[in-house]
């Protein structure tokens, strides 16, 4: 992927920059392995097509993990029975396009439109949950970096996933399950967006205007793109049902090149006592006036 040229922004602080590093902080090339959580077979593809190229073009391993079976994305009830071995084949075929063979492309096959109802580590009665495929597979990679897809308003199974990486990825660092092996902990947790826009959170917080909700972007010449499109096309049981998001995708282009937007974010922010402290030293001053 080093044919692609990028170049990264920080839409918080409005600076650009040609280094990797204004997505993922201290990113050390050659000691990198990016794993991107995909809702469905294709959502990673869709939303973090650019990233997984740039990431590749800097020294990093990429591993797709996609959590649903695809078992609900027939467009015909004669494709029902065959669906998801349709889709595992198209899924190998799409990844190719962007040099990901099939040790690179992971799944946990939980049914689609019921992720949800399996996230943690056990369900009732007694089920094995998402965390039982996910945690391991972490562990496992010693994963350095983790993408994951927008959970605001745009699919239960993505809301689901974005659960998954928000807490599961933040401790494959802990001491804890031991026997599943440790690693260190994971340096930083980017979310994409694979149609819909970001919650409006982190730009009330920090002041953006809420047409800004994400707080980074790419821009990559256009190859990228082509080679997302024709890993897309690889879909072809979903022709009809992607044919809406890809038609969408012109609204990415930025005059020769091609805008992908993230939101970057703390996973586990730390209580900051600080505020609190003055506000109750302001209080009690008040009160003894």
């Amino acid at each position: 992927m080093s044919d692609v040229l990028f170049s990264y922004y920080d839409l918080q602080l409005g600076t650009a920059s040609g280094d990797i590093s204004l997505l993922f902080p201290d990113w050390r090339a050659g000691d990198e392995r990016l794993v991107v959580l995909s809702p469905h077979d294709d959502d990673a593809l869709l939303g973090a097509g650019y990233a997984i190229q740039a990431a590749q073009s800097n020294g990093g391993e990429v591993y797709i993990l996609i959590l649903c079976d695809g078992s609900a994305g027939y467009s015909s009830p004669e494709e029902k029975e065959t669906i998801v071995s349709t889709r595992r084949a198209e899924t190998l075929a799409a990844y190719r396009v962007l040099g990901l063979d099939e040790e690179h492309v992971l799944r946990c096959d939980f049914p689609d439109f019921s992720l949800m109802g399996y996230v943690g580590w056990r369900v009732p009665p007694g089920v094995a949950g998402t965390m039982q495929c996910v945690f391991p597979i972490l562990r496992r990679l010693k994963v350095t970096r983790l993408l994951i897809p927008n959970g605001y308003r745009e699919h239960i199974d993505h809301e689901a996933t974005e659960r998954i990486g928000r807490y599961d990825g933040p401790q494959v660092g802990d001491p804890i399950l031991a026997d599943l092996g440790l690693a260190p902990a994971v340096r930083s947790v980017l979310q994409y967006a694979v149609w819909g826009d970001f919650s409006p959170e982190d730009a009330l917080v920090h002041g953006r205007p809420i047409t800004l909700r994400g707080n980074r972007a790419v821009l990559a010449s256009a190859i990228a793109e082509e080679r997302v499109i024709k890993g897309i096309r690889s879909f072809r049981s979903q022709a009809r049902i992607i044919e809406g998001l890809v038609a969408a995708r012109e609204a990415r282009r930025h005059d020769n090149r091609w805008l992908e937007v993230y939101l970057m974010f703390d996973p586990r922010p730390v209580l900051d006592y600080r505020p609190y402290h003055a506000a109750i030293m302001d209080i009690e001053g008040i009160q003894q006036a």
